[in-house]
């Protein structure tokens, strides 16, 4: 069982920065695949960015140059640096985490924390 904790959200001015984290309750190296999703108010959830347990990236377009991902393996924890946010990075932000458990791949999700980019 892994839980997942999210933190960093707040409000920003359109062209702030904002710096998420996600906590993980056990060793991020037995983590295989980590990755970033938003949901924004009637809209479905939608991919932002993930990172693998060997450091390999991928990022959604609409993302691509404000947002970095990144691993700190002491601390099991992904954060995703913001930058030049907009206001339609609106949206609950939300971690999940692909753990590989006795042969069966198990999917674990976050509670969220909400990220409003506003003037």
């Amino acid at each position: 069982q892994v839980q997942l904790a999210e933190s960093g959200g707040g409000a920003v001015q359109p062209g702030g920065s904002l710096r998420l984290s996600c906590a993980a309750s056990v060793s991020i190296f037995r983590i295989n695949f980590m990755a970033w999703h938003r949901q924004a108010p009637g809209k479905q959830r939608e991919f932002v960015a993930s990172i693998t347990s060997g450091g390999n990236t991928n990022y959604a377009e609409s993302v691509k140059g404000r947002f970095t991902i990144s691993r700190d393996n002491a601390k099991n924890t992904v954060a995703l640096q913001m930058n030049s946010l907009k206001p339609e990075d609106t949206a609950v932000y939300s971690c999940n985490a692909n753990v590989v458990e006795s042969g069966i791949l198990n999917v674990y999700w976050g509670q969220g924390t909400q990220v409003t980019v506003s003037s």
